[in-house]
C-alpha cells in the first residue's frame, strides 16, 4: 500500500514540473516572436536549414511543455528534453566559444544543472497529483 505523500513533497513536484514547463514556455516564445532571428542564431552556429530547425525546436518545446503540465508521458518528456538540453549547450555554448567570451562557459555549465534535474525528474515520475498517468517508461 502506497503512503500518503507530504504536501511539501506534493507541492515541490508542483512546482518543479511549472518550472520546468516555464522554461520551454519562455524559450518557444522567444521563438515565435522571432523566427528569423532564432534561424539566423542557428545557422550562425553552422547548421543548415536554419528556418526549418528553428520550427522544430519550437514544436518540439510545446510538447515539452504538454507533457510537463500535464504529467502524460512525463518521464520520456524529461529524458528527450535532458538530451535536448545537453545538444544545445555543445552546439551553442561549447567549448569553441569560451575563449571568445567567458561567460559562454557558465552557460554551458548551467546547462548541466538543468540536465540534472530533467533526470531526476524522469527517474522519480510526475507525481501523484495532477498527473495524466500515460507513458511506457515504467517507475
Amino acid at each position: 500500500m502506497d503512503a500518503v505523500q507530504p504536501a511539501w513533497k506534493t507541492a515541490a513536484i508542483l512546482i518543479a514540473r511549472l518550472i520546468f514547463a516555464a522554461v520551454f514556455i519562455m524559450a518557444a516564445a522567444f521563438k515565435f516572436a522571432d523566427m528569423a532571428g532564432t534561424a539566423g542564431y542557428i545557422a550562425a552556429a553552422g547548421f543548415p536549414l536554419s528556418l526549418p530547425l528553428a520550427w522544430c525546436a519550437a514544436l518540439l518545446e510545446c510538447a515539452l511543455i504538454i507533457a510537463f503540465l500535464t504529467g502524460a508521458w512525463f518521464s520520456e518528456a524529461a529524458l528527450l528534453a535532458a538530451a535536448y538540453v545537453i545538444f544545445l549547450a555543445f552546439s551553442f555554448h561549447g567549448p569553441g566559444r569560451w575563449a571568445g567570451n567567458q561567460a559562454e562557459f557558465g552557460f554551458f555549465v548551467d546547462h548541466f544543472t538543468f540536465m540534472a534535474g530533467l533526470f531526476f525528474a524522469a527517474a522519480h515520475g510526475p507525481g501523484k497529483v495532477l498527473a495524466l498517468k500515460q507513458g511506457v517508461l515504467g517507475r
